[in-house]
């Protein structure tokens, strides 16, 4: 009997034993996969701001040159810088901190600094899809004919851009204004799970499913009237083109030549929208999708997803801006010139 129980002593601890080392390996797989899942998801916001902050910086550098040469800046370019501008936001406010967090470099997110972030991101956002939307309904009217009511709307919009910017800036604040007073930062809490969105490392918690959803639906009517107005705009200008390109295959090449700007700045309209409806697209469809499946508030995944590509946006706009705008390009060519003519002169002066 002793014998037995002795047996049986030590096979109850090599089970328990063996059952430790299990729970142990598995721990220690999970901590590896949500490592791995945080270098990706840092190295994603660090291509955003490596991509994003000089781009936006050159444009908005070459728009502020051409406001000290010329010391005027046409209404197109114009809502350009203050696009650019606005995205230069979204990029270094919440890419940069979030890249800088998930590095455990520098981390922001305390109940203030989610409220300040939030709040700037989602302000600098929206500011982006109605700017894009200006830029291209301004587009839009350049086409019209002299004389028509839509050139005068030309006229009155360029008038009053300075109204124009400040009503997109106050709309979009107020509008934002529910995720900032409900955001606070990460705490380990069953709770915040409840009416919450989890975005990494901060949570916005509503008070309860109903405000949580009517804040989501208006935050998607608030993307999608943009996103319907700047397409139809868009449609417009791409039959105007199609129409000018079939007027002009009989004219000599020379009678193009006073158009082909107003050409080369209707397709970098065009391209920026695709490009918004691109990304924005899948950004309101992951945020429907978050808003329908409860299981999404417990993981970051689908939001990181959402900052992503609403973030990607940001990032590559102002290379369109650059490879299409002639001021700007000029302005950057004529800088990288100087720069070079600099580095051979002080070579040859040391020499």
């Amino acid at each position: 009997m002793r014998y037995r129980a002795a047996c049986y002593g030590y096979f109850s601890k090599g089970i328990r034993a063996a059952h430790k080392a299990l729970i142990l390996t598995i721990q220690q797989k999970r901590t590896m996969v949500m490592q791995s899942d945080e270098l990706v998801r840092g190295l994603l916001y660090l291509f955003l701001v490596v991509l994003g902050i000089p781009g936006n910086a050159l444009v908005i550098w070459a728009f502020l040159q051409t406001l000290y040469s010329e010391h005027q800046l046409l209404p197109a370019d114009a809502i350009v810088l203050h696009l650019v501008s606005v995205n230069l936001l979204v990029v270094a406010v919440r890419c940069l901190f979030e890249a800088l967090a998930t590095f455990r470099l520098v981390n922001v997110f305390t109940d203030a600094g989610c409220k300040s972030v939030i709040t700037v991101y989602r302000t600098a956002r929206s500011l982006s899809i109605w700017l894009t939307f200006v830029l291209s309904a301004y587009q839009c009217l350049s086409i019209a004919p002299p004389g028509s009511h839509w050139a005068e709307a030309r006229s009155a919009a360029a008038r009053y851009l300075g109204v124009i910017f400040f009503t997109l800036w106050l709309a979009n604040t107020l509008i934002s204004s529910p995720s900032a007073i409900f955001s606070t930062g990460w705490r380990n809490s069953s709770s915040l799970l409840e009416h919450s969105i989890n975005v990494q490392f901060c949570f916005v918690r509503f008070p309860d499913g109903v405000s949580r959803d009517v804040n989501g639906a208006v935050q998607v009517v608030r993307d999608v009237v943009p996103m319907a107005l700047m397409t139809t705009t868009s449609l417009i200008i791409l039959i105007f083109l199609y129409r000018h390109s079939q007027q002009v295959k009989n004219l000599r090449s020379n009678s193009s030549q006073g158009v082909s700007g107003e050409r080369r700045a209707a397709k970098s309209v065009v391209t920026l929208v695709t490009m918004y409806v691109l990304f924005y697209g899948v950004d309101n469809g992951l945020w429907v999708y978050t808003l329908t499946v409860q299981q999404t508030m417990s993981s970051s995944l689908v939001s990181d997803l959402r900052i992503f590509f609403s973030s990607l946006y940001a990032a590559i706009s102002p290379f369109v801006i650059i490879a299409s705008n002639k001021k700007v390009n000029r302005h950057l060519i004529c800088m990288v010139q100087e720069k070079a003519t600099q580095k051979v002169d002080t070579t040859l002066s040391s020499v």
